[in-house]
C-alpha cells in the first residue's frame, strides 16, 4: 500500500512532516508540498533543531506492534478497526475492566450507527 493512499487525504498542506530518513517520506513530502524534517537515528541523532523528534511515534509503533502481533497479521481492509480498538484500549487503560468492556460495546454500536446514517445520506 502506498503512503499517499493512507495518509494523503488526511494531512493539511500546512503540516510539518517529521520522520526518519526513509526516502519514501521525502518523496511524499515533496508531492504534497509539506515541510519535512528527517531525523537520522542510525547516526545517533534523536532530535533536530532542539524540537523535532520521532520518539513518540516510535514508542507508539512499538506498543502497537507488540499488541497487534497476537493476531498474526491483519487484513488491510480491517486495519482501521484494529487501530481504533488499540486506541480505545490505550485511552481507557486505567478504566476498570468491566466498565471498559461496557464502553467498548457501546462505542462500537455508536460507530456502526454513525457509519450507517452517513452511508444512507450519501446514497
Amino acid at each position: 500500500m502506498e503512503i499517499d493512499g493512507v495518509l494523503g487525504k488526511h494531512i493539511d498542506t500546512s503540516a510539518l512532516l517529521c520522520t526518519d530518513t526513509a526516502t519514501n517520506y521525502k518523496k511524499f513530502a515533496t508531492m504534497k508540498g509539506l515541510q519535512h524534517e528527517a531525523i537520522n537515528v542510525r547516526k545517533g541523532i534523536y532530535t533536530k533543531k532542539g524540537i523535532y523528534h520521532i520518539q513518540h511515534v516510535n514508542g507508539y509503533h512499538t506498543c502497537l506492534k507488540k499488541w497487534i502481533n497476537r493476531f498474526q497479521g491483519v487484513e488491510t481492509k480491517y486495519l482501521d478497526n484494529y487501530l481504533f480498538w488499540h486506541l480505545f484500549l490505550e485511552l481507557n487503560k486505567k478504566m476498570p475492566f468491566q466498565e471498559r468492556v461496557k464502553e467498548m460495546l457501546l462505542s462500537s454500536c455508536r460507530k456502526v450507527n454513525f457509519t450507517t446514517v452517513q452511508h444512507l445520506s450519501e446514497a
